[in-house]
């Protein structure tokens, strides 16, 4: 009858000290900060986080050459301010490094998908440098289309824009269709960086990548690279092309 006895009595011993043990059920916000009855628990929006993503990380190719192209972004801060870190630049086959831009943004959100950006551009390739100073907006417009739009303006007083935008449609869970786009605008000509007043050149795409997981995702596409206006005639004087399609492979990845 005593061993009876005191196993329940061990069993209930074992369970009250686990039930104290155990953390508050999920939801209990109120209990757990001791908040007054009725009172808002507060927002948890001062964490700080960091985030790199690289979209493109890719070789193109056609029958006349191949060149390296990436394109990536990082950004470390709370959900309302944050820094940012954008690259993009073209390797050629001869070595030549070609449309290189890093930004280097302040960024606070005006909305629930939009953030508002300022900061600095620098032109860093195998032509000569420039600096511009960068304001516009990013975020995630209606349809879900990743969108960004910026302004630059020059210490020569030149003005430029860039419009980025992409859209992910899925065919299934991991097989994911990514058109993408690039366009860029200036106002005045540039010849030794082979740039012309008015529409500029573009570069879109179209990428079909496989998600192993959501932080690697080798992928294949199509891309056209044209030049326009004023950039078309430097670009023919220099011996290079104004329009191009390539093939491309290349890899998705974050962390």
């Amino acid at each position: 009858m005593s061993a009876f006895r005191i196993v329940p009595l061990s069993a209930a011993l074992v369970a009250i000290a686990t039930a104290a043990a155990a953390p508050p059920p999920a939801g209990n916000v109120e209990s757990t900060l001791r908040l007054e009855p009725g009172a808002m628990p507060p927002v948890m929006d001062q964490s700080i986080f960091a985030h790199v993503i690289f979209n493109e990380l890719e070789g193109r190719w056609n029958v006349s050459n191949t060149e390296f192209r990436w394109e990536g972004q990082g950004r470390v801060g709370t959900d309302y301010d944050k820094l940012w870190i954008k690259s993009e630049g073209t390797l050629q086959g001869n070595g030549t490094l070609e449309d290189g831009q890093d930004q280097f943004l302040y960024s606070r959100a005006i909305a629930t998908y939009f953030d508002l950006q300022g900061g600095l551009r620098s032109d860093l390739d195998s032509r000569p440098a420039r600096n511009w100073a960068a304001f516009g907006i990013q975020g995630l417009a209606p349809y879900f289309f990743d969108l960004e739009v910026t302004g630059f303006v020059s210490g020569e007083g030149h003005l430029a824009a860039k419009l980025e935008a992409s859209y992910d449609l899925l065919l299934t869970q991991r097989l994911i269709l990514q058109p993408q786009i690039e366009l860029n605008v200036y106002s005045k000509g540039d010849p030794v960086r082979l740039v012309g007043a008015g529409f500029s050149d573009i570069d879109t795409g179209l990428r079909l990548r496989y998600e192993f997981s959501r932080k690697f995702a080798p992928y294949i596409g199509v891309v056209y690279e044209g030049k326009f206006g004023q950039t078309a005639i430097f670009a023919r004087q220099a011996g290079e092309n104004t329009a191009d399609f390539r093939f491309v492979f290349g890899i998705r990845t974050w962390f």
